[in-house]
């Protein structure tokens, strides 16, 4: 089987090799690109298991990158590198599309085992498409989700999510009353056994219940803050 091939995006050549030499040692494959439209090309002309983008690149940025990978329906798991660790920044790049989110300065190791975490999640979801479940509709007041289609239905109104929100909801969804704590979350739906920011699931949530709430109040409410615990699915009366 051929080794996963890694895209490798920043304007930087310094940040490029120092993450090119942590992957390869890993038995990844890795190619390079130094700006957004390189990117955007290489990345609809090839066939990468992952990306690693940087934000902040010269002419087109990786928010536009990412933008328009997620138009052309292309789902190669995106980790973003960006030195703005604020709220709002991640929030932009999860909406955009992207997987995961890591802020420089950053460890190489962590880099390497956030992208192994993705591949391996994207491959158990994969997995997971091939045989029939039990039911592959999820049917509750106000919210339908239907996993071999992989849509989800608000009140009749189809809402739009990005791959993870879309993961992370099925995952609450299929074990209602189940209360979760992040670090289960990050390691159930994210696969990090080791890192995770934990605001990530924070923020993932915060998106997914306003998307829910612009269809449907109801089905938003679903999703419960367990207070100094974490998060549960609430099947509606």
């Amino acid at each position: 089987m051929k080794n996963p091939k890694i895209l490798v995006v920043d304007d930087e050549e310094r940040i490029r090799r120092l993450v090119r030499m942590y992957l390869e040692r890993n038995a990844f494959e890795v190619e390079e690109a130094e700006d957004g439209q390189e990117a955007l090309d290489k990345a609809l002309e090839n066939q990468y298991s992952l990306i690693v983008l940087d934000l902040m690149l010269p002419g087109m940025d990786g928010r536009d990158v990412c933008a328009a990978l997620r138009q052309q329906n292309n789902e190669t798991p995106i980790i973003m590198l960006t030195a703005a660790g604020d709220e709002m920044s991640r929030i932009h790049g999860f909406e955009l599309g992207a997987d995961d989110y890591v802020v420089k300065p950053f460890s190489p190791r962590e880099l390497v085992m956030r992208v192994k975490s993705l591949l391996k999640r994207a491959m158990q979801a994969t997995d997971k498409e091939a045989p029939a479940s039990v039911s592959s509709v999820l049917t509750f007041k106000s919210l339908t989700i239907n996993l071999d289609s992989r849509r989800v239905l608000c009140d009749g109104e189809e809402v739009s999510l990005t791959p993870k929100e879309y993961e992370l909801l099925c995952y609450l969804a299929q074990r209602p009353e189940k209360v979760f704590s992040r670090e289960e979350l990050l390691r159930d739906v994210w696969n990090y056994q080791f890192y995770g920011d934990q605001r990530t699931v924070d923020t993932h949530i915060k998106r997914l219940r306003e998307k829910l709430g612009k269809a449907s109040e109801q089905a938003a409410t679903m999703i419960v803050t367990v207070w100094g615990v974490g998060y549960k699915f609430e099947v509606a009366e």
